[in-house]
């Protein structure tokens, strides 16, 4: 899709206030999309909307916390009403939090549920409808290549991750009969302030910039699944598909050290 293509169509990014959600609003808008950002962070969007002053195209802040449901509805509501229709949306927002065995509790399960899952089927629905009575729009929901099998630490975070990439596949082929592209997005690591808190070997890391182009690059793309970095994907895709003793001699090896 070229800049002329792409100028004035509205884009509405959650978890747009840092990491990876920030730096593709930052690349679309500089590719004359007329970018929505949502995030807790009031503060940050603001600052990403000044950013834009030059560019080709624009960024307007639109403050969300994405688990409550009558915020995403009002949200895109008002980006609808201030913006026109919303051509792209991408459901982004969402957290890690690392859970041990030992010491198993609910909280990371209810927070990582009601954030990362629940949050994405809150703006799901809120921006489904106007996009199916127009019969066009394009969906893209950021889940993670932690969603292809479980993995050490990741109980919490896979599961809500993995739920989403079933979601996406359960929802596409009635969506396709209404003219509607959904994709999934799953990134491995990427360098970002969540990842940064991160204590273990992170392989085939990507810095932010090129992780926001190859996620820009999927966008623009007929494809359902978009995955980057590919040689860290096709590991995970062979992963998934192991037998159970082989999948778990490999994940055994990332168990942690007490």
């Amino acid at each position: 899709m070229s800049e002329a293509a792409t100028a004035g169509r509205c884009a509405w990014i959650t978890g747009a206030s840092s990491g990876i959600g920030h730096a593709l609003a930052r690349r679309m808008a500089r590719d004359g999309w007329r970018v929505a950002v949502s995030a807790r962070g009031a503060e940050a969007l603001t600052a990403l909307e000044a950013e834009a002053a030059d560019w080709t195209g624009e960024i307007h802040a639109f403050p969300l916390d994405v688990t409550d449901a009558a915020a995403a509805e009002a949200t895109v509501g008002a980006i609808e009403a201030r913006l026109g229709p919303i051509d792209q949306a991408v459901l982004n927002a969402g957290s890690h939090q690392p859970v041990r065995a030992e010491g198993l509790s609910n909280e990371p399960f209810s927070r990582l549920i009601e954030l990362n899952l629940m949050g994405s089927v809150h703006c799901l629905t809120a921006v489904l409808p106007s996009m199916m009575a127009r019969r066009a729009g394009r969906i893209a929901v950021v889940a993670s290549l932690a969603g292809y099998r479980g993995l050490p630490t990741a109980a919490a975070y896979g599961m809500t991750k993995g739920g989403l990439i079933n979601m996406a596949e359960a929802l596409k082929p009635e969506l396709d009969g209404y003219g509607i592209h959904l994709q999934v997005v799953n990134p491995g690591f990427v360098r970002t302030p969540l990842t940064d808190k991160n204590d273990f070997e992170m392989p085939f890391l990507m810095e932010l910039e090129p992780a926001a182009e190859a996620f820009y690059r999927g966008l623009r793309s007929d494809r359902f699944e978009v995955v980057f970095p590919l040689r860290f994907a096709l590991i995970l895709k062979l992963l998934r598909i192991l037998p159970y003793p082989l999948a778990f001699a490999v994940t055994r090896r990332m168990v942690p050290k007490p």
